[in-house]
């Protein structure tokens, strides 16, 4: 009797202890891959020149804009808009500008950082703001050479923002908007 008491508890234990533990499910990212970056120089008729990915068709932007530029990432459905301005007496309000544009994106935005770029050697100064959250453009930059030219750039996609959906594809565009800015030259 003794050897069935305690085949029956060692039983009701068991079947007390598969109980179904209601535990929350970790945040998770898509597991996207897009081909490594392959860089070639861009071939402009403007007074600038950088490095662009191969993966994106360089198409003239903005009507009537000379040198305004769209990068397409057909793979990504997403573009990074280059313009240019050329600097006359008015750098401080391009540069006000450049500014605020970044700060429009703060009632969606998580978090935004601004990364100051300098690079003496090819005249250019600016800044990269990186974007997180369910902002419409996921990064921006600027360059100038303080005289005489000034150009942003900012992604967007052609979607509507989901951060969470877009970090893959925004985090292989801000490399290259990064690759862009480190190579990028005044003619």
């Amino acid at each position: 009797m003794r050897k069935a008491g305690i085949l029956i508890l060692t039983a009701i234990l068991g079947l007390a202890s598969c109980k179904d533990e209601v535990r929350p499910k970790p945040k998770a990212f898509l597991a996207l891959e897009y081909p490594k970056a392959e860089y070639e120089s861009a071939d402009l008729a403007c007074p600038y020149t950088f490095e662009k990915n191969k993966i994106a068709e360089l198409t003239p932007s903005g009507k009537n804009k000379e040198c305004w530029m769209e990068l397409k990432y057909k793979l990504l459905n997403g573009s990074i808009y280059i313009t240019y301005q050329k600097i006359d007496n008015n750098l401080d309000s391009l540069l006000m500008d450049a500014q605020q544009l970044p700060l429009q994106h703060t009632i969606k935005a998580d978090v935004i950082e601004g990364d100051v770029y300098t690079n003496e050697y090819h005249n250019t100064y600016g800044m990269f703001y990186e974007v997180n959250g369910d902002a419409a453009s996921q990064a921006q930059f600027y360059l100038t050479d303080s005289t005489d030219n000034f150009i942003t750039g900012a992604i967007y996609f052609n979607r509507r923002p989901n951060y969470d959906s877009l970090v893959p594809a925004a985090d292989y565009l801000k490399k290259d908007m990064r690759h862009l800015m480190e190579t990028f030259q005044w003619n």
